[in-house]
């Protein structure tokens, strides 16, 4: 567990440092579990996030861009009506535990100051963000609402009196400890000294227990207490891990994990980078669960359609047998009398004259059983033609969904709506006629706005009607395009007439991250100039054919995407 209580209180450090005094400008609730506020301190505008999500509860201040749903939820009007224009008098901890307040000063709509608190609680999957009146205790409103039926010792419902998880009954690891009392807490029988750690200190995680054990063969108190002091003096290295198979954070280097390590600046930036797509891949699947649904089944329709129609064709095989059969019967047809069941002619096609049993109808005359086999030789002919064209619209529509389904892999929770409204357009969805669609349908199209290392203005196009927008009106002539080569992908755009080799590479990469092809290596990306890019006629939305490319192979890197987003 990366997010325990130590880096909860560093981070508390770290966010009273700059938000404390400031003032809350902005409530916004991109998702079910995440709240975003502006706050304006010391003359600057930050963004604090605060998520209670099972998989990612977290608090930080972002840099990252999040949209907000055209309707806002019940949880934010209620903190807009006690926390908007209100100021910040405390961010705390609660003993070591992952537990932080909000203390904020406002007033009501005839101007008497009120106190509230908004409690962030980072507990994994009972993780809650709760308002709360601190003159009366009152729970005003929750994330998640938690009744007697699933808490009977703590409810978390409006009205309710707010109660605090119980306490670990641990040791503070702050309080001064002899190095003779820690070693008897460590060396107990039956545990493992890092387990040992865990056991006796709250708000430790094996992550940090591990380390001290790693760090300090036979002086683990040494290396105990020097942790403890940096982190009393605020002295951290907020540090990143990748493992073969794992990712880490912590606010200090963890020498015991082997892999890729990244440090940076600050404990929210190193958040930022940590959870970038992760939290933003949850939205996305909350929002787009039915779509993705819907084009599955499409795709899983298409293909057993594909077999049927492979199998027709197949059978289409038969047809020169029929034919030769029909003339068969015309040629012998001096031999054939009504009510015969089957004949044996010798056929006359084969180089050694070997005979062939026809069946034949009984209830039909001799010349219509003969034109009965050409009528089925004529029929099945003309279905050939039919059955490849079904078999090549089959093919290209499934093409498609599956390109929509790239689409929803990268996807920001803004491109939804856009993606709906295609499948709406495209006959996949039913029309809804509310408000809520009419405005999103007056929305103007945006697109992911990138900077090369070398300056370029880098266009990136997130779903089909981006992508259109993006290559047939908003690029020039002469601007180069990029795209995935035979592989489902975003359209890219240098936004510049002579561009340097490092954002040719680097839209590329752009390219290929946003495709299906983002977890390869080596990625074929074609471009070209937009004159050699068009869309044919009647072809579904986003397709182009395009000519006199080049092809560059690339490798995606998200860390690389990231640090070019603008």
């Amino acid at each position: 567990m990366s997010f325990d209580g130590l880096f909860t209180g560093a981070m508390t450090h770290e966010v009273a440092s700059l938000l404390t005094t400031g003032r809350i400008s902005k409530i916004v609730q991109p998702s079910a579990y995440e709240v975003l506020f502006t706050i304006r301190a010391s003359s600057t505008n930050y963004k604090l996030l605060l998520s209670a999500h099972p998989s990612y509860a977290r608090f930080h201040i972002t840099d990252q861009q999040y949209d907000s749903p055209n309707e806002p939820p019940m949880f934010t009007m209620v903190l807009r009506k006690h926390l908007n224009g209100g100021f910040i008098e405390s961010i705390t901890q609660s003993d070591n535990e992952r537990i932080v307040t909000i203390k904020v000063r406002s007033r009501n709509e005839i101007g008497d100051e009120m106190s509230r608190s908004l409690v962030v609680e980072l507990m994994g999957r009972h993780s809650n963000i709760i308002l709360i009146d601190n003159d009366r205790n009152m729970i005003l409103d929750s994330v998640k609402h938690v009744p007697m039926a699933v808490n009977r010792h703590r409810t978390i419902l409006p009205g309710a009196q707010y109660i605090q998880p119980p306490a670990q009954e641990k040791r503070n690891p702050f309080a001064p400890i002899s190095k003779d009392e820690f070693n008897s807490l460590i060396q107990q029988e039956d545990v493992t000294p890092s387990q040992a750690i865990i056991n006796s200190f709250s708000g430790v995680s094996p992550l940090f227990a591990n380390e001290v054990v790693f760090k300090g063969i036979g002086q683990s108190y040494e290396v105990f207490s020097d942790l403890i002091e940096k982190l009393k003096k605020y002295e951290y290295t907020p540090t990143y891990f990748k493992t073969e198979n794992k990712e880490y954070f912590y606010f200090l280097p963890i020498t015991h994990l082997h892999g890729e390590t990244v440090h940076f600046d600050t404990l929210s930036k190193l958040l930022d980078v940590f959870y970038f797509g992760k939290a933003e891949r949850d939205r996305v699947k909350q929002q787009s669960g039915d779509l993705e649904k819907l084009l599955h089944n499409e795709v899983s329709k298409n293909y057993k359609k594909l077999k049927k129609l492979e199998q027709s064709l197949k059978d289409t095989e038969k047809a020169d047998r029929l034919q030769l059969q029909g003339e068969l019967l015309t040629a012998n047809m001096f031999a054939l009398k009504k009510g015969m069941k089957d004949i044996e002619v010798v056929n006359y096609y084969d180089e050694n004259g070997a005979t062939i049993t026809i069946p034949l109808s009984p209830l039909k005359t001799p010349s219509e059983n003969a034109q009965s086999y050409f009528t089925k030789y004529t029929k099945m002919k003309n279905s050939i033609t039919h059955i490849e064209e079904q078999i090549s619209l089959t093919i290209d529509e499934n093409k498609y969904l599956e390109t929509i389904l790239q689409q929803l892999e990268s996807a920001s929770p803004r491109d939804i709506e856009e993606i709906r409204e295609e499948l709406v357009e495209t006959g996949y969805l039913r029309k809804k006629h509310s408000k809520k669609q009419t405005k999103s349908n007056k929305q103007k199209v945006t697109l992911d706005e990138y900077i090369s290392s070398t300056g370029e203005l880098l266009l990136v196009g997130k779903n089909n009607k981006q992508n259109e927008y993006l290559t047939n009106k908003l690029a020039a002539r002469d601007e180069l395009w990029f795209h995935t080569k035979d592989i489902p992908g975003s359209h890219v755009v240098i936004r510049s007439k002579e561009p340097s080799e490092q954002a040719i590479n680097e839209a590329a990469i752009l390219a290929a991250y946003f495709s299906k092809a983002r977890q390869s290596s080596s990625v074929p990306v074609d471009y070209t100039q937009i004159r050699h890019v068009k869309k044919p006629n009647g072809s579904k939305p986003g397709f182009v054919i395009y000519e006199q490319n080049n092809t560059i192979y690339v490798t995606p890197d998200e860390e690389l995407v990231l640090k070019l987003k603008k």
